[in-house]
């Protein structure tokens, strides 16, 4: 049986099922899986200009039927689901030849399906025979370990990414094209599904924290690696193929980690720690009486001592009393009360932040 401290950072050398069996039991924190998708691909492709186009035609992707590759797919599922810490989660790409068999396994294994991603490619490799259309798209599944599981997602560091706005589950990245390809010392690409560093940038950023450990069972030429390097995560690798690991090997020792990232760092996620209105109170950052003003400053409510609003109908919270005036269910009220300063209205949350970096030491990033 492995330890993970002694294993972080590495990529073991074998079969993965055999491997992820000397894994403790919930010790990973997240797990990016790109099996083989059984392609089944028979004859050469050729392109419009007749040119041989090399596809997926390795060993690793053959199986002798579906079902020799849904018991090689349950297996390794069953030993994800197994290192799988309580919180946290897996991704399995796929596309049309396999997901869905992938899927179903994953739900009657028990995991809990999050979101399926389309991965949605501007620059995919043509139908060169014209037959069908263009497959522009793969799709990940992402799980937690169970219905009832906490997971991580950074929702705000993944809002930032994508402009501002809510991210969606369709993520347009392109393929692995010019210098991002890995090739051999022949010019061949050194693997022939290569994952671009985006689309592992997305699932590492969105589903982890600095420090935690990814694990990708079948790790290729190194991208789940190179991304956690980068981002001040830790990996475990798993191959089979001594030529990958020599590529991945290689290519992780050239990144470098970029600690001071405040993306990386998900400052953005990171909460605040909790401070009531009593201790601004007591540490004299609000004064006792003064009177807080609502957002449009129309409406004023003197501060009592326990840091509830004075109101005719008796002591009320931040909260509660804006959302009342708000007419909702619920309302921050930090970000809605005001106090007078110098005859300017400043923001009670102002306030906070002054006290959190004053006595606190904690300032959260401004983006």
């Amino acid at each position: 049986m492995y330890t993970i401290k002694n294993i972080k950072n590495t990529i073991l050398q074998g079969d993965c099922i055999e491997q992820l069996s000397k894994i403790p039991a919930e010790s990973i924190d997240l797990i990016f899986a790109d099996p083989p998708y059984f392609m089944q691909t028979e004859g050469e492709l050729l392109r419009t200009e007749g040119t041989k186009f090399k596809g997926v035609d390795d060993s690793w992707d053959k199986f002798e039927n579906y079902a020799a590759y849904d018991a090689f797919c349950e297996a390794w599922l069953k030993e994800c689901k197994r290192v799988l810490k309580k919180d946290g989660s897996i991704f399995v790409i796929g596309a049309f030849q396999n997901i869905y068999r992938i899927g179903y396994l994953m739900q009657n294994l028990g995991f809990w399906v999050l979101n399926d991603i389309i991965w949605s490619k501007p620059n995919p490799v043509p139908n060169f025979k014209g037959t069908r259309f263009t497959n522009a798209s793969e799709t990940m599944l992402w799980c937690a370990k169970d219905k009832k599981a906490t997971y991580t997602f950074n929702y705000k560091t993944m809002k930032h990414l994508n402009g501002g706005k809510q991210m969606k589950s369709v993520w347009e990245i392109g393929i692995c094209i010019g210098n991002e390809r890995i090739k051999d010392t022949k010019g061949i690409k050194a693997h022939a599904t290569q994952k671009p560093e985006q689309l592992l940038l997305n699932v590492i950023l969105a589903a982890s924290k600095v420090g935690d450990v990814v694990l990708d069972p079948f790790f290729g030429s190194g991208t789940t690696g190179a991304v956690a390097k980068r981002t001040n995560r830790n990996f475990i690798g798993m191959e089979r193929e001594e030529n990958y690991i020599k590529v991945a090997t290689k290519r992780i020792a050239e990144i470098t980690t970029e600690k001071d990232n405040l993306i990386f760092n998900n400052s953005l996620d990171i909460k605040p720690p909790r401070v009531p209105v009593k201790q601004l109170l007591k540490d004299k950052y609000l004064k006792e009486n003064e009177f807080f003003y609502s957002d449009t400053e129309e409406k004023s409510f003197k501060v009592l001592p326990s840091g509830h609003l004075e109101t005719e109908e008796g002591a009320k919270s931040i909260h509660k009393l804006s959302a009342q005036l708000l007419n909702k269910t619920n309302n921050n009220g930090w970000v809605f009360w005001k106090v007078k300063r110098n005859n300017q209205f400043i923001s009670i949350d102002v306030i906070r932040s002054e006290y959190l970096k004053k006595e606190l030491d904690f300032e959260p990033i401004a983006l």
